[in-house]
């Protein structure tokens, strides 16, 4: 059931066009990586889901962060229509793609070590299966957070679009610093690690 909910929650955010809709979706199937690591009987997986709460939760409101920025800043809440925005906004759209990658699990990320632990987890419970999903689950995360970042920097930019979309620094300060965050902790993970290993212990 929580592979199934990893994956078909991932599916479900890859056909929203609605920014806030997909991150919606994103975080029903990040939050079961937390349920898996408590289902393996692992403590190396138990360790990646103790983990995994802080990962998602730095890099998940990074993502709500710059949602709500980009709306306030250019009443924009489809993908569709965010392309050449980043040109305009590069450090929300700079903060996006920190959180994103920390969310597919790409190095130096907080989101590679929570799913690092994960993986090793399932091996040494013996559950192969679900380091298939770990993995197949990470492809769909690229699949549906890479795209926005492509779209905003690189998409090009429509021609109504109004002159005055620019970041607003109230809004844009707290998500660069969660996305420091994010990566700070992929960089540092060893007070987090005590942690999670003293609560499982």
């Amino acid at each position: 059931l929580v592979s199934f909910t990893i994956l078909m929650a991932s599916v479900y955010a890859l056909t929203r066009d609605d920014l806030k809709a997909r991150l919606a979706y994103s975080t029903v199937s990040q939050l079961s990586y937390i349920v898996l690591g408590a289902v393996l009987l692992s403590p190396v997986a138990m360790v990646g889901g103790i983990i995994h709460i802080a990962a998602h939760a730095f890099s998940k409101i990074t993502l709500f962060f710059c949602a709500g920025s980009i709306y306030c800043a250019s009443g924009k809440r489809n993908i569709s229509d965010m392309a050449g925005i980043g040109r305009r906004l590069p450090w929300t759209m700079g903060a996006f793609f920190v959180a994103s990658l920390s969310m597919i699990g790409v190095p130096p990320t907080a989101g590679f070590v929570s799913k690092w632990y994960l993986a090793l987890g399932s091996v040494e419970a013996g559950e192969i299966a679900f380091l298939i999903v770990l993995l197949v689950s990470s492809v769909l995360n690229a699949a549906y957070f890479l795209p926005v970042s492509y779209v905003a920097f690189f998409g090009t930019e429509a021609q109504e679009s109004p002159a005055t979309v620019r970041e607003i620094p109230m809004v844009t300060i707290p998500l660069v610093a969660t996305a420091i965050l994010s990566v700070s902790m992929g960089i540092f993970p060893g007070y987090f690690l005590a942690l999670a290993e003293g609560v499982v212990r």
